[in-house]
């Protein structure tokens, strides 16, 4: 009741408050203007040494524990077709352009923001590159966070594009895949940081993509299997990790009695578009093989690792895959069915030299 009191003491008060108010949303905007101007957002970036946390740039990950803490991606899907196309453009062009520095040149002009005119930005930015008088090193060099999205954009974007071959035919391009099979109908919407309370309460850390049991589900990247089994929270669920270690894809509530590809095991080598698994609800239960889940849906993942203790821990960094999603929409694996089995397989096989260097690795381990 005191605090009501105090907030109905009489207009001059009020009035005293609602001018201060209005100088500092004058402030604030002035200064809107000059980070769009300069590229010089403060945006808050976590770092720090031996766990200890403070707010200041971003800086790369060095033996003395400095590492990025936190990243928030807001690359709208429209954005991120737009950097990608003109990568694909201009592949054999003298100027070859590059999707993640275009895209991190817009966030370090924008504090990350991907609203209206994002698009602009990147188209006026691959003009000035293309023709010749800057290059992108003379763009960005007064953008202070400049790096920080670059390196934290190659994190998340790093392994989905480059050359590979498709049924023996080179290609350059997108090498990463929607969850969801082609031909298979799904429903989503942006539930990042939902509220989820089975267990604990916590925030939803990844995307839903609703649709039908046994739906088959697609390696995002390839990568190594390195979790398989089941978890009371997931269910029957996939961890599997980039070859760069960079990202880890999380695939969760796969079906009852049948959740995964046939021989798929823990240390199994994928290809991005292999069929990994099969749309369930299993999950929230203690008890294996459960369909505690009451929407049949594929929970995927990404988690960013830029120090193994931020695998599993207090500092775990997962990002918003809605608009990944949505992009990773132009590029859907088609699927045949195996026989009379309940299996499926991809129709176009597919060689990614990234797979091909890994089992290389790991069949002739370094000394």
């Amino acid at each position: 009741m005191k605090q009501n009191g105090e907030y109905n003491r009489g207009w001059g008060r009020r009035g005293t408050a609602v001018r201060i108010g209005a100088l500092l949303l004058l402030v604030l905007g002035c200064v809107c203007i000059a980070g769009e101007l300069t590229g010089k957002w403060q945006t808050p970036v976590w770092q720090g040494i031996g766990g200890e946390q403070t707010k200041g740039q971003a800086v790369e990950v060095t033996a003395d524990g400095n590492y990025i803490k936190w990243v928030e991606f807001h690359v709208t899907d429209e954005a991120l077709a737009a950097a990608y196309d003109l990568d694909v453009e201009t592949y054999r062009d003298e100027v070859h352009l590059n999707w993640i520095e275009l895209l991190s040149y817009v966030a370090a002009k924008t504090g990350g923001k991907f609203e209206k005119g994002s698009v602009r930005k990147i188209q006026e930015a691959a003009e000035k590159l293309k023709s010749g008088d800057t290059t992108m090193e003379e763009l960005t060099e007064s953008m202070e966070y400049y790096d920080y999205y670059l390196e934290a954009y190659t994190a998340v974007l790093g392994g989905m594009m480059g050359e590979f071959k498709l049924d023996g035919r080179p290609v350059y391009g997108l090498k990463a895949f929607s969850p969801i099979a082609k031909g298979f109908d799904y429903s989503h919407y942006d539930d990042f940081g939902s509220s989820r309370s089975y267990g604990y309460a916590r925030p939803h850390l990844g995307h839903d993509m609703m649709g039908l049991i046994g739906t088959p589900i697609i390696a995002v990247e390839s990568g190594y299997v390195e979790a398989l089994g089941w978890n009371q929270y997931g269910g029957w669920r996939i961890g599997i990790r980039s070859f760069d270690g960079k990202r880890y894809y999380y695939y969760a509530h796969l079906r009852q009695n049948y959740p995964y590809a046939e021989g798929l095991k823990e240390g199994s080598v994928v290809t991005a578009g292999d069929v990994i698994g099969y749309m369930g609800h299993t999950g929230y239960s203690t008890k294996e093989n459960v369909n505690n889940i009451k929407t049949v849906h594929l929970h995927w993942g990404l988690q960013l690792i830029f120090d193994e203790s931020q695998k599993e821990g207090s500092n775990e960094i997962w990002v918003d895959c809605y608009a990944l999603s949505k992009f990773l929409y132009r590029n859907r694996c088609e699927v045949e069915k195996v026989g009379d089995t309940r299996e499926w397989r991809r129709a176009v096989p597919m060689t990614d030299p990234a797979a091909d260097a890994y089992r290389e690795k790991i069949k002739s381990p370094a000394p």
